[in-house]
C-alpha cells in the first residue's frame, strides 16, 4: 500500500528525513510516533507527493512517488493537523465541493453525502455552517470529507490532538471501522493511549530517522522492563538512596516523579510496604510523604527510553 525505501530529505543541510525504510499492508493502522521536528509530518508530505525526496524511492498504492503522485492521490484521503474546512459553505457543501476535485459528479457525491454525514455522527448538521460546529463535529467533517472518493489508504496527521476525550473516543471508534472495512491507515500522533488503541504496527521516529519498529507490544517487551513504580513526594530520593542498588537499579526522575523500572517488583513493593508500615498515616519517612504507584510499562515508557525526556518545541 506504501513503501518508502532509503528516503533521505534535507532542508538547509539538516536531515529531515534521514534515510528511512518503511512499509504499510494492506489492511492495518500502521502508527508513526516522534517528538516535534522528528520528520513525521515530512515523511507524510513526501509519500502524498508534495515534497521531491533526495534520494531513495517511494511508491504509494503501487504508483512511483513524485511521478505519478497525482494518481496515486485519487485514491488517498488526507485529514491533515489543521481543520481547512470552507466557512462560507454548510457541512454537506464542505464534502460536494471536495469531492468535485476527484473528478466525482454532483450526483455521485450527493448520493454519498448521506452515508458519510452519518458515519461522522453529523445526521442533523448537513445544513450547518462550519462555525456552528464544535471542534470535535470539526474533526469529523474533515475525516468524512477525506472519504468522499472511497479511498482505499488514509494518511491522519495528529487527528484528534485539541479535542476532549469523548470527541477522541468518537474518533477512535470510527477509525477502527474503516479498517474493519479494509481500509489502510497511516497515522501519526502525539497520544501513546491512541497508539495502542489503534495501531497494528507502528514506527518511532527521532533526529529524522526509524529508531523502533514493530507492534506495540513488541516494542514494550523489546525495550523496557515490565513493571513500573511512580514514585511521589519530599520521601522519595531518601528511600531511592536506600534501595537503588537493591531493589531499583534503573530510575529517573522527571519533574516531581521518579520512575523506577523492574522486572520483578515485588521486593521494591515490599520494601514501600515496610515504610508504609512504618511511618502510618500518610507513608511519611523523615518527615517526607511518600507516594507509589506500581503498572505494567506501557508504550509510553518506551517513548521516552528512546527519545528522551527533554521538551521538543
Amino acid at each position: 500500500m506504501l513503501s518508502l525505501r532509503a528516503v533521505r530529505k534535507a532542508y538547509g543541510g539538516s536531515q529531515a528525513v534521514a534515510g528511512i525504510d518503511l512499509e504499510l499492508r494492506n489492511g492495518e493502522c500502521f502508527g508513526l510516533l516522534g517528538p516535534n521536528g522528528a520528520g513525521k509530518t515530512t515523511t507524510l508530505r513526501l509519500a502524498l507527493g508534495l515534497v521531491v525526496p533526495d534520494s531513495g524511492e517511494i511508491r504509494v498504492l503501487e504508483e512511483p512517488v513524485p511521478e505519478r503522485a497525482i494518481e496515486a492521490r485519487r485514491r488517498v484521503g488526507v485529514v491533515p493537523q489543521t481543520d481547512c474546512l470552507d466557512p462560507d459553505f454548510t457541512v454537506a457543501e464542505n464534502l460536494l465541493v471536495y469531492g468535485r476535485y476527484f473528478g466525482l459528479t454532483d450526483r455521485a457525491i450527493r448520493a454519498r453525502i448521506p452515508e458519510l454525514l452519518e458515519f461522522a455522527g453529523l445526521d442533523s448538521r448537513g445544513a450547518s455552517r462550519i462555525a456552528s460546529l464544535s471542534g470535535g463535529m470539526k474533526r469529523r467533517l474533515s475525516l468524512a470529507r477525506a472519504l468522499i472518493n472511497d479511498p482505499d489508504l488514509l494518511f491522519l496527521d495528529e487527528p484528534t490532538t485539541g479535542l476532549d476525550p469523548q470527541a477522541r473516543h468518537l474518533i477512535w471508534d470510527r477509525l477502527k471501522r474503516l479498517v474493519a472495512r479494509g481500509k489502510t491507515i497511516l497515522l501519526t500522533t502525539h497520544f501513546m493511549d491512541e497508539a495502542e488503541r489503534l495501531c497494528d504496527r507502528l514506527a518511532i521516529m527521532d533526529h529524522g530517522r526509524i529508531i523502533a519498529q514493530g507492534t506495540p507490544a513488541q516494542l514494550v517487551v523489546g525495550h523496557i522492563e515490565p513493571h513500573v513504580l511512580e514514585l511521589h513526594g519530599e520521601g522519595v530520593s531518601r528511600w531511592i538512596a536506600a534501595h537503588a542498588d537493591s531493589v531499583c537499579r534503573r530510575w529517573e526522575t522527571v519533574g516531581e516523579t521518579t520512575f523506577c523500572y523492574l522486572h520483578d517488583p515485588q521486593p521494591a513493593l515490599a520494601a514501600l510496604q515496610d515504610v508504609r508500615i512504618s511511618h502510618e498515616p500518610g507513608s511519611v519517612q523523615d518527615g517526607g510523604v511518600l507516594r507509589y504507584l506500581h503498572r505494567p510499562a506501557n508504550l509510553e515508557d518506551v517513548f521516552l527510553k528512546l527519545t528522551g525526556h527533554d521538551l521538543r518545541d
